[in-house]
């Protein structure tokens, strides 16, 4: 009889295990969802930051050439390739024309970029005289996200930056 008395409890119990494994579950659950909001609100900060990059050489542009390049119809700048001009830029990437500049061969930007997603990508309008620049923002609480902007036949914008003679 006296053995029985002196068992000891070497291990937990499954209630115990359980217990255990659902608090780190939802740790876990908690985390993760705090990680991906605040990689969407870096990616938001980043499309901001990237459009007021390209309103500022579309600026310099402008007091150079006393209008803004010319958009193509699928909402790109037409002002890439120096010497030539009038090609149009690609968004972000590797492949393609991305140097912002003119035919006189000065670089307003020697990378113009995309979307940190590139879905959609950023839009461009301009008639010479005023430019509109769009992003689609992940986080439609931000209090910068107005919109719907239909830029190139897309509507699904909803942060605009534009020139300081017209509204986005």
């Amino acid at each position: 009889m006296k053995r029985k008395a002196n068992k000891i409890n070497l291990g937990f119990t499954l209630v115990e295990l359980l217990v255990v494994m659902t608090i780190i579950g939802i740790l876990a659950v908690v985390s993760l969802a705090n990680f991906r909001t605040s990689q969407m609100k870096a990616r938001d900060a980043q499309r901001k930051s990237d459009l007021r990059q390209i309103a500022n050489a579309l600026e310099a542009y402008m007091s150079d050439h006393g209008g803004y390049p010319p958009s193509s119809t699928n909402g790109k700048i037409k002002a890439c390739r120096c010497g030539n001009g009038n090609v149009e830029c690609e968004w972000g990437g590797d492949s393609g024309e991305r140097e912002f500049c003119d035919a006189n061969n000065t670089v307003y930007m020697s990378k113009v970029p995309g979307d940190p997603t590139g879905s959609p990508n950023y839009c461009y309008w301009s008639d010479g005289k005023s430019f509109k620049l769009y992003a689609k923002l992940e986080n439609s609480k931000d209090p910068e996200a107005k919109g719907p902007y239909t830029c190139a036949g897309y509507a699904s914008y909803n942060f605009g930056i534009s020139s300081p003679n017209i509204s986005p």
